[in-house]
């Protein structure tokens, strides 16, 4: 009785939070990190250790792929979300891109990293998942991030502008679907090209999953900042399901 007592103070607890996890939910993330084109060495080795990190805090399951090998519905049935870390250009197959589709339209989480917006060029539906396209970058700089959804779960830690060191990516081809989280103040670096309108990090839902994207992750200092780590611990929430909002 005394059980079934603590249970249900934990749903209602819950529910009057709108996060309906708990913090033993054990979610299971295939980070996947092959590159066909230009390697992030340092980011995607300090990307492996934050995850790394994430997973034991959070006693999440967690696969690293090098590969596409695992791209395959008889295993991608077991995963909840997958991460692309720093991946580059042409990394899937038709296969893999069809299981990769099916993952999606199954109720599956994606998360995108950094170039995860240099990947797959060809291939316009997952273009349309992971939110944009990589155009250019100007030189590693200081800039601004403007947080353009202030009581979002996935940014109501962060400060309405903040400051921070990174590769800043301009864009093409956006998914007109996409919420955006944090955008870019240009006039507080040089090289910014998408003007008024430059996203850095989003979110939508599409063909029955989730999908969650940032450009921040090019420089490995990135990976330690509290600020990013929380996110993406927000972000495996949000595409896993456990938080609705």
């Amino acid at each position: 009785m005394k059980i079934i007592l603590t249970l249900l103070i934990n749903f209602i607890i819950n529910l009057a939070s709108g996060s309906p996890y708990k913090e033993n939910d054990k979610i299971s993330l295939l980070v996947f990190y092959e590159t066909q084109g230009f390697v992030h060495d340092e980011a995607i080795r300090e990307g492996k250790v934050m995850m790394s990190k994430i997973g034991n805090k959070k006693n999440y399951n967690i696969i690293f792929a090098e590969n596409s090998n695992l791209f395959e519905e008889s295993y991608l049935d077991k995963i909840d979300v997958m991460i692309f870390l720093c991946t580059t250009l042409d990394v899937l197959d038709e296969n893999e891109e069809k299981a990769m589709k099916n993952f999606i339209r199954n109720g599956g989480g994606f998360i995108g990293i950094h170039s995860a917006t240099d990947t797959e060029y060809e291939w316009e539906w997952y273009g349309k998942l992971v939110g944009a396209y990589f155009m250019n970058h100007p030189d590693i700089q200081k800039a601004t991030i403007i947080t353009e959804k202030k009581h979002h779960f996935l940014t109501d830690h962060l400060k309405d502008r903040w400051s921070i060191k990174d590769e800043w990516y301009n864009f093409k081809d956006f998914n007109p679907d996409i919420n955006v989280l944090l955008s870019l103040d240009e006039s507080s670096y040089e090289g910014g090209e998408n003007g008024e309108y430059h996203p850095i990090s989003w979110y939508h839902e599409f063909e029955g999953g989730r999908s969650f994207y940032t450009g921040l992750g090019h420089v490995g200092e990135v990976y330690k900042d509290p600020r990013f780590v929380k996110m993406i611990e927000k972000a495996i929430l949000y595409t896993s399901g456990l938080v609705t909002k």
